[in-house]
């Protein structure tokens, strides 16, 4: 990667624990697709009424040469799996890592481009 993973926490403390499994989950994407140039996560905790049964939103914004930005940006909604902020990383680099390969799928030519015609 050309540039440093750039992490912001929005309505919550800075946390080491926190920044080690967002590099974590950088190095994985970078596995599947070695020409990323940038990464931006922001870790958002966006009611901060109580100490327990908030949920997590984890944005991911990757910058790839050649093509559109690819955002996550994950609503947690009725899920409570979102209330631990790792669950929230975690199925935010997944959909990430998805959108990754499908975008370096179409990049490299391994997806079939089916004509709209009939015979």
């Amino acid at each position: 990667m050309q540039v440093p993973v750039q992490i912001t926490f929005d309505n919550l403390d800075h946390s080491d624990a926190i920044e080690k499994r967002i590099e974590d989950e950088v190095r994985k994407l970078e596995q599947f697709y070695d020409r990323i140039t940038s990464v931006g996560v922001v870790v958002e905790r966006p009611q901060r009424r109580h100490n327990k049964g908030d949920t997590y939103t984890v944005r991911v914004i990757l910058t790839v040469p050649g093509g559109s930005d690819i955002v996550v940006n994950r609503d947690p909604g009725l899920d409570h799996a979102h209330e631990d902020v790792f669950i929230s990383i975690r199925d935010s680099f997944s959909a990430a890592r998805r959108q990754l390969q499908d975008f370096a799928r179409i990049r490299q030519g391994h997806v079939k481009h089916h004509s709209n015609q009939r015979p």
